[in-house]
């Protein structure tokens, strides 16, 4: 979802969720069967090896510039958004009306988006009941080659899609392009892992016995999905529901919706079949009943959710009546460690991968930036200089810009509390610090920050680097350990061989 250590943990990370989210998709179910008499025939299927399908993203510095896009542009590429919900097979309109989706670089209206109620949520539960039935029981080399198609359409509608998810996200076109990518990769491999839903034979105390176990799909599965990776997080669910043989109802982030319902359009060109997929978007006003909904569902067998850790929080205990199985990646406050005799040609363009990717707008970058004091004043000026080099902040669709705004004014407007507070705490700002107008905040570097800053006990979630200076590495793991969010981390040493 590379260069440098942090952004290959960032995909071993997403790699590590997707297995997990996998593994949940199942139940095993153990059978107890009269163990063959000596004279049966009893052979032992042979295993092939398996090659694993590796997908990195880019680092930023690899994001390709896009010239070519003006509004205009966009617009007639964007003929025949899809702006009503996906739910059996067909596209609705929601019981709520319609909300605005903008777009964050310029506050223009997109599009107008179904906002769906508990009653369409209801429905598209039932869909998704009806057609598990059928879907759980096609074979897994059926599901795989949906899987195929799906991956077949979203490569071939990418820049489309890109397109869009860059006017309604705010990411440069390179990163969303690059995400689209991502997303498709997801279901080559899945309809690759499909194959492999092995089961296990277990030693019995009772010699006349043998235990025996199989993978079978859970259910329907609810997908909750976030605004900052809105079509990788959805790849990445949908692919490993689908290939477990679980139908699904994804309730996008409403701020992306548009690329949700576009990856619903890219399933039904797929021919995925109706109530397999359903999409559900409303707005903010609705979220709470709308998840709500989904949890106290009986009929909704596993929730996946990746978000926030208050919002995780509230999910998981709403689920607990119906002993739901549960899949969640919440926030983090990772830790990213620059050890004295680590290499600052390597850890410096680290930094800036894992920092200011999607503007510093992800759950595994790096929050707290700690480096050694010998080191400190030469990592700071090497930051300073690369944010100057490397970052260009302006709309994802022009030329050359690795720099977004900020998805929305609440978040905007928390972002700029928390440095505002640091710095009144007695952080230096080196760089940046100061609005920009709209909800463009400037690549922003901050030195003297100490683990009580809000800078430093918060997910930061915007392009701002925070220094903090240890000593010893005593000291440094014991505050990198300092947060109740784990998720990810990273750190640059140099180790020599005798």
């Amino acid at each position: 979802m590379s260069s440098g250590g942090t952004t290959t943990q960032q995909h071993r990370q997403a790699t590590h969720n997707t297995t997990t989210t996998s593994q949940h998709l199942y139940q095993s179910t153990t059978h107890t069967t009269p163990a063959p008499s000596p004279s049966t025939s009893t052979a032992t299927p042979t295993t092939s090896s398996t090659s694993q399908h590796i997908s990195q993203a880019p680092s930023i510095s690899q994001y390709p510039a896009h010239s070519r896009y003006n509004t205009a542009q966009f617009y007639r590429m964007a003929e025949g958004i899809m702006t009503k919900a996906f739910v059996k097979g067909s596209w609705v309109e929601g019981s709520g009306g319609t909300f605005p989706v903008t777009d964050p670089a310029t506050g223009e209206e997109i599009a107008k988006v179904a906002d769906c109620t508990v009653q369409d949520v209801n429905t598209a539960i039932e869909a998704a009941s009806v057609a598990y039935e059928t879907w759980r029981l096609k074979s897994v080399k059926e599901r795989a080659a949906v899987l195929l198609k799906v991956r077949e359409e979203l490569l071939k509608d990418k820049e489309r899609i890109a397109t869009l998810l860059t006017r309604e996200n705010g990411k440069p076109l390179g990163e969303s392009m690059g995400e689209v990518g991502f997303a498709a990769s997801f279901f080559e491999w899945f309809a690759e892992e499909a194959r492999r839903q092995y089961g296990e034979t277990i030693p019995s105390a009772v010699p006349t016995k043998r235990m025996i176990t199989i993978r079978q799909p859970v259910g329907v599965a609810a997908l909750i999905t976030p605004w900052n990776f809105p079509i990788a997080t959805i790849g990445r669910k949908v692919s490993a529901a689908l290939a477990a043989g679980c139908t699904c109802i994804i309730k996008p982030s409403e701020d992306t919706p548009l690329t949700a319902l576009a990856f619903a359009r890219a399933c039904e060109r797929a021919g995925v079949p109706a109530g397999v997929v359903n999409v559900v978007p409303c707005s903010r006003a609705r979220v709470q009943e709308v998840g709500a909904a989904l949890c106290d569902s009986p009929k909704v067998q596993i929730l996946s959710f990746t978000g926030s850790t208050g919002v995780g929080q509230w999910l998981y205990s709403r689920c607990g009546s119906t002993m739901k199985k549960i899949s969640m990646e919440l926030g983090g406050n990772a830790p990213f460690i620059v050890f004295p005799t680590a290499k600052l040609d390597q850890a410096i363009p680290g930094a800036m991968a894992s920092k200011f990717r999607n503007t510093g707008q992800t759950c595994v970058t790096a929050n707290r930036i700690f480096v050694h004091e010998s080191i400190h004043d030469a990592f700071v000026s090497g930051l300073e200089a690369a944010m100057t080099k490397e970052l260009k902040m302006g709309r994802g669709l022009e030329a050359g810009v690795t720099q977004g705004p900020i998805i929305n004014q609440r978040q905007y407007d928390r972002l700029d509390k928390m440095v505002k507070e640091s710095v009144a705490a007695g952080a230096t700002v080196v760089r940046g610090g100061m609005s920009c107008g709209g909800l463009f905040y400037p690549p922003t570097l901050l030195t003297g920050v100490k683990p009580n800053m809000p800078i430093a006990q918060q997910e930061i979630f915007g392009p701002v680097a925070a220094i903090l200076k240890f000593k010893t590495e005593e000291e440094v793991i014991r505050l990198a350990n300092t947060t109740d969010r784990g998720l990810a981390g990273g750190y640059f040493f140099f180790f020599l061989c005798p």
